[in-house]
Formats: C-alpha cells, sequence, structure tokens
C-alpha cells in the first residue's frame, strides 16, 4: 500500500462522504461495481483483473465527484502506476474441447431426432396425398 494512492483513496471517500453520497449511489451512476469503489478508496486496486480498468474506474470516480484527474494525476502519481498481481487460472480438463466435436457426448441425438421427424411428416403427407388421389 503506497502512501500516494492511501491518500488518494482517503481523499475520494472524504469527499464521498462530503457530498452525502452513499457508494450504492455513486454505483448506480457511475455504473462501477461497489467492491470496485472500495477497493479504489482502501488502495486495493491491485485485485482488479486488469490495470487498464482499474485506472479508467479510478479516473471515472475521481471525475464524477468533480476532481480534475490531470491534476490527481500529477500529486497522487504512484497511486496511478498500478502493478498487477499474478492471475492464476486454472483451466479444468475438457475445457479446451472443439465446438461441434461429434464424439463429445450426444450432441447428434436432437439432430436426428428432428431429421427423423421431418421425414416422417413428408412420408405422412406423401401418404395422404395419395390416399386422396393426387397422385
Amino acid at each position: 500500500m503506497t502512501d500516494s494512492a492511501k491518500k488518494m483513496g482517503e481523499l475520494l471517500r472524504n469527499k464521498r462522504e462530503e457530498m452525502n453520497l452513499t457508494l450504492k449511489e455513486v454505483e448506480n451512476a457511475t455504473s462501477i461495481r461497489m467492491v470496485y469503489l472500495q477497493a479504489i478508496e482502501e488502495d486495493r486496486v491491485a485485485h482488479f483483473l486488469s490495470t487498464v480498468y482499474a485506472l479508467g474506474f479510478i479516473r471515472q470516480y475521481a471525475h464524477f465527484l468533480g476532481f480534475d484527474t490531470d491534476r490527481l494525476t500529477k500529486e497522487y502519481p504512484e497511486a496511478f502506476r498500478l502493478t498487477p498481481e499474478k492471475q492464476d487460472f486454472a483451466y479444468g480438463i475438457g475445457t479446451l474441447e472443439m465446438r461441434g466435436n461429434p464424439s463429445g457426448g450426444v450432441r447428434w441425438v436432437p439432430n436426428f431426432l428432428w431429421g427423423s421427424a421431418g421425414v416422417l411428416v413428408l412420408l405422412c403427407a406423401w401418404f395422404f396425398a395419395k390416399a386422396v388421389g393426387v397422385f
């Protein structure tokens, strides 16, 4: 936790409280989820999925509160120098399976049933037409 980012988070929280806004109200106005707003205020933005999103959210939140984002960038440079945490992605077995793979289960059954139903309808129509005397 850097002092610069911590001070900026406190500044944003104080301004929000001064404006009598709850995090839910800010979330509704900015479309930034409450957990991300809390993370910005508590300098936990390294938990974001991407530093690009984090920087965008910080700028949008600061702009919403009426701050000049360029001035904030100069006053709190450390808050805008984010280093992403290493993400651990655990892909399960089968996630890399090819789509439409015929050996990938019983995906052919619905197609077979619809095809059979279509053939049955055509046969019934042919027998009906033959019984009526069209042929």
